[in-house]
């Protein structure tokens, strides 16, 4: 690892100070489960790395109708969180299958979106619950929907003086049924080969009145299927409609092929776990209505 100079600011302000005088130059460091990776593999090579473990302010979870995230909560935090089992089970699904306890007691959520890996679990549980990222610097306060935040490989639209500060869940609609799946064909701690997130709300009927699905692993960023989506809403939630609505994402997706596998078997387990996504979740939301 190439050598670089440590800050640890006290306050978000003075973090803020010090990401804008240094800009291209420095790094911001949470858990550091992304950065030190990149800066050991010298793909990343900062003069200077800020720390941001002093701002305890950004680590709370809070109920508000819906939930304010700080962006400093560990994964651990999120998964184990009372009130994100109740308000958001979706993301707390999610956190529970990021790599291994230790990766997950010091990797931040905030962190998990900033880096922007495509390959995460977090940020297609995000998308599919409508979250939205705010982002800071010293020219005010943004909030990005969490389907727009993600613009390639390792980028978002977060410009070199922001810091992201909070992650926002709105309230989900009434009676939603939730799921998320990793299909994981090696160790368990591994990235997947595809994930997937997905929320539906039915009517009194057994209409779907609402949809949403997410996907990791699927392309160079995390993908908000629309075209699934739109297939389900107002259709019957039975197997025949989740069937041919999964079958869209086909063309939703372009995944990397690796040694995870191709990008033709990565498609066919993307059409198969939304399928058994909506599945899922259309039982929870049954045990809710």
């Amino acid at each position: 690892m190439i050598p670089f100079t440590y800050l640890e600011p006290s306050s978000l302000d003075e973090a803020l100070t010090l990401l804008a005088e240094r800009g291209a130059d420095a790094k911001l460091i949470a858990g550091g489960t992304g950065l030190v990776n990149l800066m050991k593999q010298r793909l990343v090579r900062p003069e200077f790395v800020i720390g941001l473990r002093a701002l305890k302010p950004l680590c709370g979870i809070v109920e508000n109708g819906g939930i304010r995230i700080g962006a400093l909560a560990t994964i651990q935090a999120l998964e184990a969180s009372a009130a994100i089992r109740r308000q958001a089970p979706l993301l707390a699904a999610a956190c529970g299958h990021v790599a291994t306890v230790r990766v997950r007691s010091m990797a931040t959520l905030g962190g998990a979106v900033a880096h922007a890996d495509p390959n995460l679990d977090t940020p297609p549980a995000l998308i599919a619950l409508d979250a939205e990222i705010v982002a800071h610097s010293r020219r005010g306060e943004r909030k990005i929907p969490a389907d727009r935040f993600f613009t390639g490989y390792f980028e978002t639209v977060l410009d070199p003086d922001e810091i992201v500060t909070e992650i926002l869940v709105p309230e989900q609609p009434a009676g939603s049924g939730t799921a998320f799946l990793k299909f994981l064909p090696a160790t368990r701690d591994d990235y997947a080969t595809v994930s997937v997130a997905v929320r539906i709300a039915l009517s009194t009927n057994g209409a779907i009145t609402d949809a949403r699905v997410a996907l990791g692993a699927a392309a160079t960023v995390p993908v908000r299927a629309k075209a699934v989506e739109a297939a389900l809403t107002g259709k019957g939630a039975d197997e025949k409609n989740f069937r041919e609505a999964a079958d869209l994402v086909r063309e939703a997706i372009d995944p990397i092929a690796d040694f995870r596998g191709s990008a033709e078997y990565k498609r066919k387990m993307a059409i198969v776990h939304v399928r058994r996504a909506l599945s899922q979740a259309l039982s929870e939301a049954k045990k809710l209505s």
